[in-house]
Formats: C-alpha cells, structure tokens, sequence
C-alpha cells in the first residue's frame, strides 16, 4: 500500500499493484483485503479508492500504514468457476487473531469475533477473512477456527499475520437471507407462507 490519505472522516486509499489492473477502469471493483471499494484513479503502477466513513467504522482499513501488505482481487465473472464461496466484499466486522499454531504442514488460526458475527458462523461453513475463503474448522461461544495451508499462507497477508493482529471478516450471505426469511416481514414470527413459496415449508 502506498498511502491513506485522511479527507475529513473519510479516507483515500492508494494501493501499488500490476496484476489486478489488468482490464480494470475507473468505475470499477477491487477488494482490498475483503472490502469492496470502487477505483476513482489509475496508474500504470496502482489506483486509489476513496474509503467512506462507514468502511473506516467497521473494517481495519484505517490501521493501514504505507508499505502494508494487502490483498488484492478483482470482481468476481459469474462466467468463471467459483473455487471457494461468494463474497461480496461488505465486511460485517473486525475480529482479531486470538492464537496462530502449527498443525500438520500448515497452521490453525483462531479468531474471536463479536456476537453479531458469530451467529452466522456454523462448523465447515464459509467464512471471508481479509477476502480469502475459507472454511470454519471449529466454533464456540466467543470465536472460531479456521486451517490454513501453505498455498494460502504464502499468497496472502493471512501467512504473516499473528496473534492481537485484525482482520475484516465476511460472513457467508445465504446465513443473512435465511434468517430474514424465517423472521418474516412483520413482527419478528416465522412467516410460512413466504416459507411455502419458497420451498422451504
């Protein structure tokens, strides 16, 4: 990263990179460390993003220092295969590295996380963390677990991140729409009749 700029209570995000460009405009899409964040500028070596007052509340990139690693990834093709699970790029939370150890020929990472992401975090379910899915190998009341090999830690700011380190979290989006739907529309009770339609009930 090169640097952030602070406008006000917003920011401008000004990230090096060459790959990512590769068919991008202006207008365009680029996650940065799973947040979804628009390009408003272009260079042969980079872009810069502006970063809403939101994306600062509740994401980690305002930590960001110049010469931070990041990750970075383009829009996803719907034409294209899907080797993980979809993101969105709207972070839900900021959790934080509770303990990282080696297992096997790779680490388990434990994450603690608030109450309001959890409750959509289920075992071998699918998790976003800085971006990168990943499946939840464990979870209990206060965070959850996740295995990671070497291709991931090698390729990601995932393999140099240690304990008392943030991520961005991104929980699994069918988890939201499901439990709107079994809320219903009025009052909070489960709605059958939208549960029928759907297939559900």
């Amino acid at each position: 990263m090169k640097a952030l700029r602070r406008e006000g209570s917003a920011a401008r995000l000004t990230v090096s990179a060459s790959t990512v460009l590769g068919g991008t405009a202006v207008g365009d899409s680029i996650c940065v460390n799973g947040v979804c964040l628009t390009v408003v500028e272009m260079e042969k070596s980079g872009f810069s993003a502006d970063v809403a007052v939101e994306t600062l509340k509740v994401t980690n990139l305002g930590e960001l220092k110049a010469g931070a690693k990041v990750n970075l990834e383009r829009a996803l093709q719907l034409s294209a295969r899907i080797g993980g699970h979809l993101v969105s790029g709207h972070v839900d939370a900021v959790g934080r590295i509770r303990e990282r150890r080696e297992e096997g020929n790779g680490w388990r990472i434990f994450i603690e996380a608030p109450d309001t992401t959890l409750r959509y975090v289920i075992k071998k379910g699918s998790i976003a963390i800085d971006g990168i899915s990943l499946t939840v190998a464990d979870a209990d009341e206060k965070g959850f677990s996740i295995a990671m090999i070497p291709h991931t830690a090698k390729l990601t700011t995932l393999g140099f991140k240690s304990a008392g380190d943030s991520v961005n979290l991104e929980t699994d989006l069918i988890g939201k729409y499901v439990e709107r739907l079994l809320a219903g529309r009025a009052g909070g009770g489960v709605n059958l009749e939208l549960l029928k339609k759907s297939g559900f009930a």
